[in-house]
C-alpha cells in the first residue's frame, strides 16, 4: 500500500508589518521552504506595510517531511534582503487541523540556532568489558548541513558530550556534506552507568575569527543504551531549543491557509469498483434525473470541498476518457433544474466548478497563446489609466503629456483610447484562436449548447445558448487570469498598483463582452460607458466565434495518464546551460542561454526558439534524476541538474540556471512529473559539480562515487499539467464518501412512500435507495480493504523491530 503526501498552502495577506525602509515603509515578498528547503516564493508587494498577495501552492512530497516555514522578506535593491520574521508550523501541527488551518498567525523572530537542517549518520556504543567502561561513537558523514559561511559551505565538526565528558572529531573545510570517519570513545566511571541523563551529539561550524556557528545536535536517552548498546542510523539535526516568540505581534502578521492530506492508495484492484460506479453514472443518459452514485456524491459533499472535488473528478474522467459525457450529464441535470435563464450555473454547483476546473485542466496552453502577448504589452508599457473621475490623481498624469498639466478630461480621453485598443487586441485574439483551442473544450462547449438550447428553446431565450458558454469561457476563465495573471503563471511577478487597475478595467470589460453586453448601463459604475460601443460592437464578433467554436464534430478520447498529450509542449522558455562536462566548468561565463522546450518524452533546447534552429533532445525515459545544485558549486543561484544514463550504463549530467527560485521550482516539477514513470530513476546524488579533481560537495575524489545526498524525485508541485494518477484521485472520492457516509446511510432507508406534498416519484425513489445501497458497498469494502492492510504494515513493522 503506496503512501500519498499533499500539502497544500495559500499565503493570502500580511497585516502591521515594520517600516525596514528610509521611505517609511517595506518592500515584503515571503518564502517558503519545506524541511528548509524553499519550494515558493511570492512576488514582491511594494511599498506595503498590508500586503495582500493572494497565492496558492500544492506540494506532492514524501511523507517524511518535518516542518513547513514561512519568511517574510523586505526586498532590498542594494545589499541582502532583510528578514522581519518568520512563521514555523511542525507536520504535527498541520496534521491536527483535519479541515486544515485557516487563522492570522504572529511573525517571530529569526534565532541562528533554531535555522538548523541536514542529518547526521553515526553509531553509538556503550562499552563494558575488563578495561573499563566507556560510550563509543563512530562519526560516519553529515549531510545536507546549513551553510554558515559567506561561500555557501560551512566548515563542520562533530562534538559527542555526556555529563562533564566530551570529544571532537576533525574539521572538514567547505562541504555541508562531511565525511569524517572517525571513532570517538568517552570513558566513564562505573556509577554513571546508573546516571539517567543524556548523550547529546552536536554539530558545529568551525570559524577561525568570532564563535563557532550551531548547525544541529541529536539526544539520545542514556537508558536507550542499556536496552540496546548499539544505536546506529541517520538522525534528524534539531535546534537547540525553540525559543521562539511572536514578540507581542510586533513584527506583524500573516493570514495563512495550511491542509495537508496524508493517504494510504490501495492498489489498483480496489478501486475499481467505485470507478465503475462513477462511470456508470455518466454513461447512460436516462438515468440523468435520478438518484445515481454520482449525484449522491455532490448531495454528501461540502460547499467548502466542492472545487477539490470537482478538480478530482475531472481527472479521473479525463483519464476514463469520459470528461465529455461526464461534463454533459452535470451541466444536463444543472439545466433541467434551472427554471428561469438568468440564474443558470449562477451558484457554486459541481457542475459549475467542474467547468472551471476542467479549463483550467485542458486549456491553460491554450490561454498563454491568446493572452500573454498583450498581457506582457500592458506590463511593459505601464500606462496610466482611469475612467473613474473619483480615482483620478492628476499628480500621477504628468508622463502623459510634456505640454505641462492635463485636465481630467484629458485623462479620460487618453485612457478611452489606450483601453480600447488593449481590449480591440484581447477580443481580436480570441476570436481568431478557434483552432488554437483544444478540441475537448470545443466538445464539451458544443454539449453544453446543445443541452442549453433544448431546453430554453422560446425566440426570446436566444442568448441563453452563448451566455451559458461565455459565462465559462469569458468570465470564469478569461477575465480571472486577466485580473491576477500571477495566478494563471502569465507573469512572475503581481502587478504594480498602476497596470493593476489597467488589468482590473480591462477584466470588467471582458466580462461585459461575456455577457454579450446585456447589462451594459445597469450598472452603478456610469464612468464605464465609454467602452460601451466597442463593447457592443464586439457581441456579433463574439457570436460568431462561439458558433465557430462548437463546429465541430465529437471527438472520442482515449484513456490517458498525463492531462497534457505526448506531442504537446507543456513547459518552455529560456535557460542558461552549462553541460558537465565542458572544459571550462571553472568559469561561471560558459552558461549559455537556450530555448528549453518540455513534453512527455523529451527535453530538447536549441540557440533560439525559431522552428528552423538544429534541436538537441534528451529522452524523458533515460532521465534518472533531476535536483537542485549548491550555489557554491558555480557560485550561482538557481541551477538545476538533470542526470541521465544512456543505453551503455554511462551518466551524463545537463547543468541549467534559471531566473528566480519559482521558475527553478516549476522546472524541477515539470521535468519530474514528465519522468515519473521511468524505471531507473536515482536514490542519491551530487548536489554539487565535479571538478579539480573532487566533487564541491562532499569532497570526495571518485567521480563514480555514489551520491552524497537524498534524491527528491516524489517532490512535485501541483498545477494543471500533473500526471493522472487514478489511485490517488479515486482515494479523493472515497474519503468524500466516507465523511459522508451518514447520509448515505439515509438514502439507503428512505421509505418509499413520499412525504405528503413531495414532488418525488415512488420510481425516483427506489433508484436513489439503490444507488445508495451500491455505493454505501463499495464505501464499506474499501474502508475494509484499508484496515486489513494497515494491520498488515503493523505487524510488519513490528517484526522488523524484533528481527536484529
Amino acid at each position: 500500500m503506496a503512501k500519498n503526501t499533499s500539502l497544500y498552502f495559500r499565503i493570502v495577506e500580511g497585516r502591521s508589518l515594520p517600516v525596514k525602509d528610509v521611505s517609511g515603509t517595506s518592500d515584503p515578498y515571503c518564502i517558503v521552504k519545506v524541511d528548509n528547503e524553499v519550494v515558493a516564493r511570492t512576488a514582491t508587494v511594494w511599498k506595503n506595510l498590508n500586503p495582500f498577495w493572494g497565492e496558492e501552492y500544492t506540494l506532492h512530497l514524501p511523507t517524511g517531511f518535518h516542518s513547513l516555514s514561512f519568511y517574510v522578506m523586505d526586498e532590498d535593491t542594494i545589499g541582502h534582503d532583510d528578514i522581519i520574521g518568520k512563521i514555523s508550523l511542525s507536520k504535527d501541527t498541520i496534521g491536527a487541523k483535519v479541515k486544515g488551518l485557516d487563522n492570522w498567525l504572529n511573525l517571530t523572530r529569526v534565532d541562528p540556532d533554531e535555522e538548523v537542517q541536514g542529518e547526521i549518520h553515526f553509531g553509538l556504543e556503550l562499552l563494558r568489558d575488563a578495561k573499563g567502561i566507556g560510550l563509543r561513537c563512530h562519526f560516519i558523514e553529515a549531510r545536507d548541513l546549513a551553510p554558515r559561511d559567506i561561500s555557501g559551505t560551512s566548515d563542520p565538526f562533530a562534538r559527542i558530550l555526556f555529563n562533564n565528558h566530551s570529544a571532537e572529531t576533525s574539521i572538514i573545510k567547505k562541504t555541508r556534506y562531511p565525511h569524517w570517519g572517525e571513532t570517538l570513545e568517552l570513558e566513564l566511571e562505573t556509577e554513571e552507568l546508573s546516571e539517567g541523563g543524556t548523550v547529546t551529539v552536536e554539530v558545529w561550524d568551525w570559524d577561525m575569527v568570532g564563535k563557532n556557528d550551531f548547525l544541529g545536535k541529536v539526544e539520545i536517552p542514556f537508558a536507550c543504551l542499556h536496552k540496546t548498546p548499539l544505536v546506529q542510523g541517520w538522525f534528524r539535526l534539531l535546534p537547540l531549543g525553540n525559543n521562539e516568540d511572536d514578540a507581542g505581534g510586533k513584527l506583524g502578521a500573516l493570514r495563512l491557509k495550511v491542509r495537508l492530506v496524508e493517504d494510504h492508495i490501495l492498489p489498483s484492484t480496489y478501486y475499481q469498483p467505485l470507478i465503475d460506479l462513477l462511470v456508470q453514472s455518466v454513461i447512460s443518459p436516462a438515468e440523468v434525473e435520478d438518484g445515481s452514485p454520482l449525484t449522491m456524491l455532490e448531495e454528501v459533499t461540502t460547499v467548502e470541498s466542492r472545487q477539490d472535488v470537482a478538480m478530482t473528478l475531472v481527472k479521473i474522467y479525463l483519464g476514463q476518457g469520459l470528461v465529455v459525457p461526464f461534463l454533459d450529464y452535470l451541466n444536463t441535470r444543472e439545466v433541467n433544474h434551472t427554471l428561469d435563464p438568468n440564474t443558470l450555473f449562477r451558484s457554486n454547483s459541481l457542475a459549475s466548478k467542474a467547468m472551471e476546473q476542467f479549463m483550467k485542466a485542458v486549456g491553460m496552453l491554450y490561454l498563454h497563446e491568446v493572452l500573454k502577448p498583450i498581457i506582457n504589452r500592458i506590463f511593459e508599457e505601464k500606462k496610466y489609466i482611469e475612467l473613474d473621475p473619483c480615482k483620478i490623481d492628476l499628480n500621477r498624469t504628468r508622463r502623459i503629456s510634456f505640454k505641462g498639466a492635463v485636465s481630467e478630461a484629458e485623462v479620460r480621453e487618453s485612457s478611452v483610447e489606450m483601453l480600447q485598443g488593449y481590449l480591440s487586441n484581447i477580443v481580436e485574439s480570441i476570436i481568431g484562436s478557434v483552432t488554437q483551442c483544444p478540441p475537448v473544450m470545443r466538445v464539451a462547449f458544443k454539449q453544453l449548447h446543445k443541452r442549453v438550447e433544448e431546453q430554453f428553446p422560446e425566440p426570446e431565450n436566444e442568448d441563453v445558448k452563448y451566455l451559458a458558454i461565455s459565462g465559462f469561457f469569458f468570465l470564469r476563465f478569461l477575465a480571472p487570469a486577466i485580473l491576477t495573471p500571477k495566478l494563471f503563471h502569465l507573469r512572475d511577478q503581481h502587478a504594480d498598483t498602476r497596470t493593476s487597475r489597467t488589468l482590473l478595467l480591462l477584466a470588467k470589460a471582458v466580462q461585459s463582452v461575456g455577457n454579450l453586453g446585456l447589462q451594459l448601463g445597469h450598472g452603478k459604475e456610469l464612468w464605464m460607458e465609454p467602452l460601451h460601443p466597442i463593447i457592443l460592437y464586439s457581441v456579433a464578433s463574439v457570436k460568431d466565434f462561439l458558433d465557430k467554436l462548437i463546429d465541430i464534430d465529437s471527438v472520442s478520447e482515449v484513456p490517458q495518464r498525463a492531462v497534457f498529450l505526448p506531442s504537446v509542449t507543456v513547459k518552455e522558455g529560456y535557460l542558461q546551460k552549462h553541460k558537465a562536462e565542458s572544459p571550462q566548468l571553472l568559469s561561471r561565463f560558459s552558461f549559455k542561454k537556450r530555448y528549453f522546450w518540455l513534453s512527455s518524452e523529451t527535453l530538447s533546447y536549441a540557440k533560439t526558439p525559431d522552428p528552423w534552429q538544429v534541436r538537441s533532445s534528451i529522452p524523458i525515459q533515460c532521465v534518472c534524476a533531476v535536483e537542485r545544485v549548491d550555489e557554491n558549486a558555480f557560485q550561482q543561484q538557481h541551477v538545476l541538474q538533470v542526470v541521465t544514463q544512456d543505453n551503455d550504463g554511462q551518466m551524463h549530467t545537463i547543468y541549467t540556471q534559471c531566473k528566480n527560485v519559482n521558475e527553478l521550482n516549476q522546472w524541477l516539477s515539470a521535468i519530474r512529473k514528465a519522468s515519473i514513470y521511468n524505471r531507473r530513476m536515482l536514490p542519491s546524488f551530487h548536489p554539487g559539480a565535479y571538478r579539480s579533481g573532487k566533487w564541491t560537495c562532499c569532497l570526495q575524489a571518485d567521480r563514480a562515487t555514489s551520491g552524497c545526498s537524498r534524491t527528491h524525485s516524489a517532490v512535485t508541485l501541483g498545477d494543471w499539467s500533473d500526471p493522472l494518477d487514478p489511485d490517488a484521485e479515486t482515494q479523493t472520492i472515497y474519503k468524500q464518501l466516507l465523511q459522508g457516509r451518514d447520509n448515505i446511510r439515509c438514502f439507503k432507508s428512505l421509505s418509499l412512500s413520499p412525504p405528503d406534498g413531495a414532488d418525488c416519484s415512488v420510481e425516483l425513489l427506489k433508484h436513489r435507495q439503490a444507488a445508495a445501497v451500491r455505493l454505501l458497498g463499495v464505501v464499506l469494502d474499501l474502508e475494509q480493504a484499508h484496515a486489513t492492510f494497515q494491520r498488515q504494515e503493523r505487524v510488519e513493522a513490528g517484526s522488523l523491530i524484533l528481527t536484529p
